[in-house]
């Protein structure tokens, strides 16, 4: 690690102290009129690959910085509708040039004949577009490699993504979902060859794609438009590996493209924690990542809000599935998915915890292991229909199936403030759960006119049930009251129901340009019965009923949302409001105590959120929003759960639904000239009726129920700034966080009520420096500090901080050969003895590529230095515990993947590529 740390050094200061260069100017049109947005950069004569680029500003100008050991470039000026502007200028510090001049470009194109090359970026109405042929990769490349080299755009170690500070939920391939809804699965497998253009837009609703409704300028949506002569074809990437320990891994998944037909497959089998997806070409499922604070992530992921992949103990776990999409001539579109899944997965968990009550503390120790057997299976569908182009139709059914089996044990024990035992359990479980899950979705719009007003009606409907069946045994003692040891040998059969139905309509009217007036209305109902039915043993049978313990009670809920709201939807002011009543009745009835409740809340509801775009990349938005959420069934239901003796708990059917306000504001700002970018951002929850436990302990056994409480109050403010250097293939990221969170808390510590302020301070910092198809090498660190104080106790009050170190470097040199070393050094404060604060997980991988680079021969090691924990602190409104989790150690692994494509179906454009003809 000590070379690696002297090479970023070296490398550090070579690119700093480079020869730079500035060129400023202006863009305006023939009138001199100036031009914002146009795309202005630099390439080399030689090759014509790309030196530096920016972007023009409102009054036109603008300045492009870069490093260069050249003497001349090529200077080229792009935007939309206007012919390319070419130069070649000499490399100074400072080049000042006079107003450039483009032309519009003549639909004549069989006039003129200029060569020009394609711009790396170009801003459009509401697209960001970047030309992929632009920015050097490895020849291998993935999506994911080829955007970590966008400006504006971070990729972290999970493979989230963020531009400009604003993150992307979703990426489509020619506009349509690529293999589900989880961005990393497209990311992970589209290889760079097949990419033409990379689009940003804001993230809208398929209902708004089709209204032209805004779309949430707060979150982004990639699209990924294939090369036209690659759009006809498939690629297929097969692993099979085995290693120490007995661990393996098996994945494939294919892609067949045809036109707007799309069909993809996967299949998985492992046991090292892994959705066997990840296909990281370095780390691809070593079943966990080293800059994760829990150590045991594993870049799992979901499809269409079925997750894959899983981070609790050890899995063996197999997968297969395939996706379907296809848009026929006549306006119909259909996509459907199917996954089977099966796992089998062995959790262990120690918990050492301090239970602190407004006079004195007791402490409790307890150790749990689990095995858990499940099949899943999940379909869904969507169907689409375009009636004409003014009218639409969706349906989009989805079922979700689990069959599973858990054997559960747990040993516990309370001891008082000197250590001395007062009780213990011992439990021992087994219970099989069924559940089932259909829901379907059904949308219709009408459009009236090109100006934006339309008519949206939705209808959904969904159905669950759940079985449970628990031989549950538990075995009690009390040191100091022997009259009240206990065992308990029952079981458990509990069925619970959901119905639930929703309505809405909306209606959009246009009042002017770009101003609409907005009228809908929502309701929906819901109903949830759960039946626990509770047998003792008798001789061996389960035949007396508990009636103490069952328990048959159902929820029902009502809900009324009609608002209003004025909507301006400009380029430079944005304006959102909706205000109306949030009507919510809330039944419920114990049909075992003929005991029941029925009341209705009425809320103003608020939404309301104004965005002003000081530039195309700089914005300020403020929001304010309101919210009502109806309690649980578990925190409802007025049953006795004895599953914990320990720890039992009631619910409390008079609760009322938790009232939230929300403010927030946020501001962006990316700098296109220095390649730097900042975001800052606070928001401030301001929650009443908050459901929160109330417990009381009575010869250290705990009883707990709920209550409503008034003001509760959380918040964050923070931001992050990044900023790029580049010299030719070199490159140096940096990236500096900034987090501060406080919550103020209220609730009762043995029926007493307290209040308590938490305070948070996160700052952290992440670099990444590459040079092009020789080395990436990340460091960064993270910090975490946290301040407790209470009102009833100040003797409890504590402050602890954590420290993450971590580096990752990848080295892609001699030719074919990719070396990479993953590490990460854990501290954690004031963690109780017998506990490892501190963990370094190191892992390593040597992979060999070669048949054309289409195989990959890999050894990799998970925890190289058999050091992985899984330990961490946790602090609670009355308590502080300490929690230990079985996790994957030290492993070896020998792996081979294939991959495979063929792509083809015509010529492509001859306008395709770095360079083009535009003809005129």
């Amino acid at each position: 690690m000590r070379f690696y740390l002297s090479l970023l050094g070296i490398l550090f200061s070579t690119l700093c102290f480079s020869q730079e260069f500035q060129i400023t100017g202006r863009i305006v049109d023939q009138s001199s009129n100036p031009l914002e947005s146009a795309t202005v950069y630099t390439e080399k004569p030689s090759d014509s690959s790309l030196v530096s680029y920016t972007i023009s500003e409102k009054n036109g100008s603008f300045i492009l910085k870069g490093n260069t050991e050249l003497d001349k470039l090529n200077l080229l000026v792009s935007y939309n509708g206007f012919t390319p502007h070419f130069q070649s200028v000499k490399v100074e510090k400072s080049i000042v040039l006079n107003d450039i001049q483009l032309k519009p470009m003549d639909n004549a194109l069989d006039e003129i004949s200029i060569t020009a090359s394609r711009a790396p970026i170009t801003i459009k109405k509401d697209t960001l577009e970047f030309n992929a042929g632009s920015f050097n990769t490895r020849q291998d490349a993935n999506l994911e490699e080829l955007m970590k080299k966008l400006p504006g755009v971070e990729v972290d170690s999970d493979g989230n993504i963020t531009v400009n500070g604003k993150p992307v939920s979703r990426i489509l391939v020619n506009g349509k979902e690529f293999f589900g809804n989880d961005p990393k699965i497209a990311t992970k497998n589209l290889p760079k060859e097949i990419i033409d253009k990379i689009q940003v837009t804001d993230t809208k609703t398929k209902s708004e794609e089709f209204t032209g409704k805004a779309g949430n300028p707060d979150d982004k949506t990639i699209n990924i438009e294939l090369k036209e002569d690659k759009n006809k074809g498939y690629f297929a990437r097969l692993t099979a590996g085995g290693g120490t320990d007995e661990r393996y891994e098996l994945s494939g998944i294919a892609n067949y493209f045809k036109d707007d037909l799309r069909l993809s497959v996967l299949a998985s089998s492992n046991n090292i924690n892994s959705s066997g997806f990840s296909f990281d070409e370095v780390f691809d499922m070593m079943g966990g990542n080293a800059r994760s604070i829990s150590f045991n992530s594993n870049g799992s992921f979901s499809i269409n809000g079925n997750g894959f992949g899983n981070n609790n103990g050890i899995t063996k776990s197999e997968t297969a599935g395939f996706n379907f999409v296809n848009e026929w001539e006549n306006d119909m579109e259909l996509s459907a998915d199917y996954f089977y899944g099966s796992n089998d997965t062995d959790t262990r968990t120690r918990v050492e915890r301090e239970n602190i009550l407004p006079d004195s503390r007791y402490f409790t120790n307890s150790l749990s292991s689990s095995k858990l057997l499940n099949e899943s299976h999940r379909a869904n569908l969507r169907y689409e229909v375009e009636f004409d182009t003014l009218t639409k139709l969706s349906i989009a059914p989805r079922f979700n199936a689990n069959i599973g089996t858990s054997f559960r044990d747990r040993s516990e024990e309370n001891l008082d403030e000197n250590m001395n035992l007062q009780n213990s359990t011992v439990v021992d479980e087994t219970e099989d759960l069924n559940s089932a899950n259909f829901t379907n979705n059904i949308d219709f719009i009408k459009r009236f006119g090109s100006r934006g007003s339309f008519l949206q009606l939705d209808l959904s409907h969904s159905h669950s049930k759940q079985e449970n069946e628990n031989f549950y045994f538990s075995e009690s003692t009390y040191v100091n009251a022997p009259e009240d040891n206990e065992v308990q040998d029952q079981l458990i059969d509990q069925d619970e129901n959901t119905n639930s139905f929703s309505a809405g309509a909306s209606k959009r009217s246009v009042l002017a340009e770009k101003l609409f007036l907005d009228l809908n209305y929502n309701f929906s109902t819901s109903k949830n019965r759960n039946t626990r039915n509770v047998f003792d043993a008798v001789n061996g049978e389960y035949s007396n009923f508990n009636d103490l313990l069952s328990n048959d009670f159902e929820v029902k809920t009502f809900k009324h949302t009609p608002n209003a709201g004025i909507n301006y939807e400009g380029e430079t002011w944005r304006v959102s409001t909706e205000v109306g009543l949030l009507s919510t009745n809330l039944k419920t009835d114990n049909f075992r105590n003929d005991v029941s409740f029925d009341n209705t809340y009425n809320n103003i509801f608020v939404d309301a959120d104004v965005r002003y775009s000081i530039e195309r990349s700089k914005s300020i938005n403020i929001g304010y929003s309101t919210n009502a959420d109806v309690p649980s069934i578990r925190q409802l239901q007025p049953v006795v759960d004895r599953t914990n003796p320990l720890n039992i708990i009631i619910g409390n059917p008079e609760l009322e639904p938790t009232f939230n306000q929300r403010v927030n504001f946020n501001f962006r700002n990316f700098d296109f000239a220095s390649r730097s970018g900042f975001f800052g951002y606070m928001y401030l929850n301001f929650t009443n009726n908050q459901v929160v436990a109330t417990s009381s302990v009575d010869n250290f056994v705990r009883t707990t129920t709920y209550t409503n409480v008034d003001g509760v109050i959380n918040g964050n403010l923070g931001g992050s700034y990044s900023k790029t250097f580049k010299k030719d293939a070199r490159e140096l990221r940096l990236r500096l966080r900034m987090n501060t969170g406080y919550n103020r808390n209220v609730g009762f510590i043995n029926a007493v009520k307290y209040r308590s302020d938490q305070y948070n301070l996160s700052p952290s910092f992440q670099l990444t420096y590459a040079i092009d198809e020789v080395l990436e090498i990340n460091p960064s660190y993270t910090l975490n500090y946290n301040d407790i104080t209470y009102d009833i106790n100040s003797g409890r009050d504590q402050s602890y901080t954590n420290h993450t170190l971590s580096l990752e470097t990848t080295t892609y040199w001699p030719k074919n050969v990719v070396f990479g070393n993953d590490i990460s050094y854990n501290q954690f404060g004031n963690v109780s003895p017998g506990f490892d604060n501190t963990s370094l997980l190191w892992n390593m991988s040597l992979g060999y590529q070669f048949l054309k680079d289409n195989a990959t021969l890999k050894v990799k090691v998970y925890d190289l230095l058999d050091e992985n924990v899984d330990t961490r602190r946790l602090v609670g409104d009355d308590y502080i515990q300490d929690v230990n989790n079985l996790v994957l150690q030290r492993y070896a692994m020998l792996s081979f993947t294939y991959k495979l494509s063929s792509f083809g179906g015509g010529k492509g454009p001859q306008n395709r590529g770095r360079s083009r003809f535009i003809r005129m």
